[in-house]
């Protein structure tokens, strides 16, 4: 394979609002962190274990401005995109880097209200009896396919 591929596919949590910059002639660039989590069993404790990387999203123009209307803190979002690295000087003249997600497509998955929504309804509903688990299937089920 001649080419190069540089393609990053996250799904997330914001880890805060999006925050949008204008420009002169109207552009703009949105920033946000989204926080993605790797859950694992500690096979000497038995303990379970939590990671949680921080990523830096950019999204720009339209999409950013979409993104600053629609999504907010907790929400569970899909970016596609590509790593950018930039470099910089602080005040103090030291060379900085920061490593960015530069958004090219996006899903909105879960808001924060639905999420909790979901959870309460889920709480406030009644187990199945022994004779409603008997029952034949009624066709609405909900399953994971994919289609």
């Amino acid at each position: 394979m001649s080419g190069t591929l540089n393609k990053v596919m996250l799904i997330g949590h914001l880890g805060d609002e999006v925050k949008l910059h204008y420009f002169e002639g109207g552009g703009c660039v949105g920033r946000f962190p989204l926080a993605t989590n790797e859950t694992y069993t500690n096979r000497q404790t038995n303990e379970k274990v939590t990671n949680t990387e921080w990523h830096n999203i950019v999204v720009r123009n339209k999409a950013a401005e979409i993104c600053e209307k629609y999504l907010s803190k907790g929400d569970r979002i899909y970016v596609e995109g590509r790593i950018k690295t930039r470099k910089w000087q602080d005040e103090s003249g030291q060379e900085r880097y920061s490593t960015e997600i530069q958004v090219t497509d996006f899903t909105f998955l879960t808001t924060k209200k639905e999420s909790e929504g979901a959870a309460q309804i889920q709480q406030s509903s009644p187990k199945p009896s022994s004779q409603n688990a008997s029952q034949e299937p009624t066709g609405e089920e909900d399953d994971d396919l994919p289609f």
